[in-house]
């Protein structure tokens, strides 16, 4: 059994070189980064009771924290949580894709740990950390209950796993994919399937199976008169979760 979808991987790993371009097909991610972020650091914050850089105490609020990121890609995710003070490690299927985080990383002078593997393998090395996000990826794998399974294994106990995807509603439909790839072209044609989309009910089901509880649950939502992204209680196309490992 794997996660891995290697026509999903294929297309990834074909834009490569576009992973830091904020006008490539990666644009809608660069958009939504710094409000994952803020939601990510938050939650991280509350749980482990750390420190807030605001507050001039630690300007590393996630200093101590292992952080694992599934699926990173490029690492537009690894690059600002090590930024923050975290240890980060980064795992993509796609070597080019790691290729391109190793140079982007080592460029920007941060030292994050990227490997080319997947979930389940790096589970099964018995590997664990204080947290571990799964963002935008689970739509994109060919077992999602291994998935979920290999990312509650790889979360400590009391550690935190934080899982982003869409909704599996007519709304996702004529948003995530009519509007988002043949309308707007924010995102190559193809790019998603309506059919692998899940219902937060359904993820959190999964959640439930491995020994993992919900802790919080928000949308992603996009205002269209100021084009910016929001933090809502509307899971009717994109929800962002955090959940603690019991």
């Amino acid at each position: 059994m794997s996660t891995v979808d290697p026509q999903e991987i294929n297309a990834f790993t074909a834009q490569a070189s576009q992973w830091w371009d904020e006008q490539g097909p990666f644009k809608p991610l660069h958009k939504i980064n710094p409000l994952r972020l803020t939601f990510l650091r938050d939650e991280m914050l509350a749980h482990f009771k750390q420190s807030d850089g605001k507050t001039g105490v630690n300007n590393l609020p996630l200093e101590g924290l292992s952080i694992l990121d599934v699926g990173c890609g490029g690492g537009l995710l690894c690059e600002p949580l090590a930024r923050l003070g975290a240890t980060v490690t980064g795992i993509d299927a796609g070597q080019e894709n790691i290729d391109t985080a190793i140079e982007h990383a080592t460029l920007s002078g941060l030292t994050i740990d990227y490997r080319c593997t997947a979930s389940e393998d790096l589970a099964a090395t018995g590997a664990q950390f204080d947290c571990v996000t799964a963002l935008e990826i689970v739509e994109h794998v060919a077992d999602v209950p291994l998935f979920v399974k290999s990312c509650a294994d790889l979360v400590r106990p009391k550690g935190q796993l934080f899982m982003s995807t869409l909704n599996r509603t007519l709304k996702s439909y004529a948003l995530g994919i009519i509007a988002a790839e043949y309308i707007l072209r924010w995102v190559p044609k193809g790019t998603h399937q309506w059919d692998k989309f899940l219902e937060p009910a359904e993820l959190n089901d999964y959640l439930e199976k491995n020994g993992v509880a919900l802790q919080s649950l928000k949308g992603l939502t996009l205002d269209p008169f100021t084009n910016s992204w929001n933090l809502s209680d509307d899971l009717d196309v994109n929800y962002l979760l955090s959940a603690v490992k019991k």
